[in-house]
C-alpha cells in the first residue's frame, strides 16, 4: 500500500501549483511524487477541469486520481484582492510557483511574478501556456493539441498516403510537464548551489509547442543546408531500417536494427544470412532506401510464426525486438512485475487503487505514492488556519464569501 511518509530527494521543497489541467498538473504530480510538498490551488466554483474527465467510478474521476496524487488541495478565487493576498501567503516560504494561465492573466489579478518577487525574491516561477509569454501567439489560448500542430509533430506522423495524426496521448502537454520539471530543477541548482548560488529566483517561460519542436532532432539544420523537410514514414524511421511492426500468426511484434551487427543477428534469425551482402541492404543508409522490401522479407517470416516462437527465436539470434502491449498486457507482464511499475495504494473513495509506481527508480530516496488525487478543497483548514494562522472567523468569512 501506499507509503505515508516523504522520504523522496524533494523532501523539504515546497510547490504551489496554481497551473491545473495536463500540462502544470503533470508537472507537479512528478514532484510530489518524489517528496515535494505541492499545494494546488483550485477555484472554489470551478475545479480542475481533470476531476470532469473520464473514466469516472462512482463519479470519481480516474484521471485525477492519478494525476492528483500527492498533493494537498486548497480553493482560492485568484481574482478578488483577498484571494490574491492570501496566494501572496502561500509563496512567502515557497520554492516553486507553477500556473499556466493565458499569459496576461495574473499580471490582470496583482499576482504577477514582480509582486510575487517581492514577498519573496528566492520563489521560482513557472509559467505554461500555449504559445510561451512573448510573441505574436502568445495572448491566444493554446491547447496541446494546437502545439502538436504547430511544433510539426502531426505533419510528421503517420502514414504516407493519409493525412497528418494526433497522438492517443496528451503529447504537447505532457512533454511539456518534462521540460518544466527539468527547467525547475535547473533554476533551484542555480539558486542554491551553482557557483556558490545566486540566491535569486526567476521566471521560467514554458510554451506547450517548442519542447515538441526541440525533439526534432537534427531537423533545423537539415532543413537550413538541404531544404529537407521530415515526411510521414508510419511505423519506419527515417534514418535506421529495419525499424517496424511486423504482424505474426496471433498477433504483432516490435523489431529495431539501427546498427549493422544487430542486422545481421536479424538476418541470421530469419534464415537470410545472404541478404547481409546484398547491395540493398549491406549499409544502414542502403536499408533505408529499401526498407520496404526489406519489411517485407523479415515480415513473411514473422507471418509463419506465433508472436511467442518469433520474439523467442529473435531473441535467441540477440535481435532487439518485443511485443506490442495492451494495459491487458502490461498487468500481466512479468517485466513489469519484477520492476513493481504497477503499485496499490490506499484511496479514500475505493480502499485501495492500482497506479502507476514513480519514475525513475532511485536507490536511496524513491519517490512514492502517499495518497491519490484528493478532494476539492480538501486541505483548505489545514493550510489557511495550521499554517497560514489565519484565524477561524476570517477563514469561515472567506468561505461564506466565496474566496475559500
Amino acid at each position: 500500500m501506499a507509503s505515508t511518509t516523504t522520504t523522496g530527494p524533494l523532501d523539504g521543497l515546497r510547490v504551489i501549483d496554481c497551473s491545473g489541467m495536463i500540462s502544470g498538473g503533470f508537472a507537479t504530480c512528478q514532484l510530489a511524487d518524489f517528496g515535494a510538498d505541492v499545494i494546488m490551488v483550485e477555484h472554489p466554483d470551478h475545479p480542475d477541469p481533470l476531476r470532469e474527465w473520464p473514466p469516472f467510478e462512482d463519479d470519481v474521476s480516474l484521471w485525477w486520481k492519478s494525476i492528483g496524487r500527492n498533493k494537498r488541495c486548497v480553493t482560492l478565487d485568484l481574482s478578488t484582492e483577498e484571494g490574491a493576498a492570501l496566494l501572496h501567503e502561500l509563496v512567502e516560504d515557497a520554492d516553486l510557483f507553477f500556473e499556466n494561465f493565458r499569459p496576461g492573466t495574473l499580471e490582470r489579478w496583482n499576482i504577477d511574478p514582480p509582486s510575487l518577487h517581492e514577498v519573496n525574491s528566492e520563489l521560482i516561477i513557472v509559467r505554461l501556456s500555449g504559445y510561451g509569454q512573448t510573441g505574436p501567439r502568445s495572448t491566444k489560448p493554446g491547447f496541446g493539441t494546437v502545439a502538436e500542430g504547430i511544433s510539426g509533430w502531426a505533419h510528421a506522423n503517420g502514414y504516407p498516403d493519409r493525412g497528418p495524426l494526433l497522438p492517443p496521448i496528451s503529447l504537447a502537454d505532457l512533454t511539456a510537464a518534462q521540460f518544466a520539471v527539468q527547467s525547475a530543477m535547473f533554476a533551484l541548482f542555480e539558486r542554491d548551489i551553482g557557483h556558490g548560488g545566486s540566491g535569486d529566483g526567476q521566471v521560467i517561460d514554458v510554451s506547450l509547442y517548442e519542447p515538441l519542436f526541440r525533439l526534432f532532432i537534427g531537423d533545423v539544420e537539415a532543413f537550413e543546408f538541404k531544404d529537407k523537410v521530415r515526411e510521414r514514414t508510419g511505423n519506419r524511421h527515417p534514418n535506421a531500417a529495419p525499424r517496424n511492426i511486423f504482424e505474426t500468426e496471433d498477433g504483432h511484434i516490435t523489431l529495431s536494427a539501427s546498427s549493422q551487427s544487430i542486422f545481421e543477428n536479424v538476418m541470421q534469425a530469419i534464415d537470410r544470412p545472404d541478404l547481409i551482402s546484398d547491395p540493398r541492404f549491406s549499409t544502414n543508409e542502403n536499408r533505408v532506401e529499401n526498407a520496404e522490401a526489406l519489411d517485407r522479407i523479415i515480415e513473411e517470416w514473422t507471418r509463419q510464426r506465433t508472436t511467442a516462437r518469433a520474439l523467442e527465436e529473435m531473441e535467441t539470434a540477440d535481435a532487439i525486438v518485443g511485443p506490442v502491449h495492451t494495459i491487458s498486457d502490461i498487468f500481466e507482464d512479468e517485466q513489469y512485475r519484477a520492476r513493481n511499475d504497477i503499485i496499490e495504494v490506499d484511496d479514500s473513495d475505493f480502499g485501495s487503487l492500482k497506479t502507476h509506481a514513480p519514475i525513475p527508480k532511485f536507490s536511496r530516496t524513491p519517490g512514492s505514492v502517499r495518497h491519490t488525487g484528493p478532494s476539492h478543497g480538501k486541505d483548505n483548514r489545514e493550510v489557511y488556519c495550521e499554517e497560514l494562522d489565519l484565524p477561524t472567523e476570517t477563514f469561515e468569512q472567506l468561505v461564506t464569501e466565496n474566496v475559500i
